[in-house]
């Protein structure tokens, strides 16, 4: 049986500026619009894509098609659903964090939609790197001492088996429209868990420098 080929993408969002180090290694970069101001000189860019109503340069490579700046879609959402296009089984985001809080909020649905499409997709800000878990089981590398949040999304999550934290449980029921599961406490070089129902947003906080 032939292994599976991974198709990795990542793509670059115009949030806040990431300074940390973007793992683009063997991946397709799609840029997002503005992104390309802070992301230029610093990772290999193979597509640039969106409206650029808010970039004053013209990005490298140039563009293959400019969207209108009246639209349905963020650049963002237009980016994913190129990379699902182009076939990609994994995504990582960078930029998505900060700025506009509107945006950030739109860019977890952004975690979602790749999701529907059987990628495995993360948003990696200054701050904190956040996964979308679906059903299934979700292991994790971390540093011990970290603080780990882990919140439902889009409704009720039901989760099992947690190891690796400070405060596990066997089975345990995260509400939507409550705080439980923030600020958990990492005691392993890993954590785990499994979803047995709904969506759990896992978000490992881990500032960058």
């Amino acid at each position: 049986m032939r292994p599976e080929v991974r198709k990795r993408f990542v793509i670059l969002l115009n949030g806040e500026p990431y300074r940390g180090q973007i793992y683009a290694d063997g991946a397709y970069v799609i840029c997002c619009d503005g992104a390309y101001a802070w992301a230029k000189g610093r990772v290999r860019i193979d597509e640039n894509l969106g409206d650029f109503d808010s970039l004053d340069e013209t990005p490298s490579p140039a563009p293959r098609y400019k969207f209108p700046s009246e639209k349905n879609e963020t650049d963002g959402e237009l980016a994913v659903d190129r990379a699902i296009e182009l076939g990609a089984t994994d995504i990582l985001f960078y930029g998505g964090g900060g700025g506009r809080e509107d945006h950030f909020l739109g860019n977890l649905h952004l975690l979602y939609k790749a999701k529907k499409f059987g990628v495995v997709a993360a948003l990696v800000t200054n701050g904190a790197v956040i996964s979308l878990c679906g059903k299934g089981k979700h292991s994790f590398s971390c540093k011990m001492g970290q603080t780990v949040s882990l919140l439902p999304f889009g409704g009720d999550a039901h989760i099992m088996g947690i190891e690796g934290l400070k405060y596990a449980a066997d089975d345990l029921w995260l509400r939507y429209g409550s705080t439980r599961g923030i600020s958990n406490i990492t005691t392993d070089g890993k954590f785990s868990f499994r979803v047995y129902r709904g969506y759990v947003l896992a978000i490992i906080n881990e500032e960058v420098v």
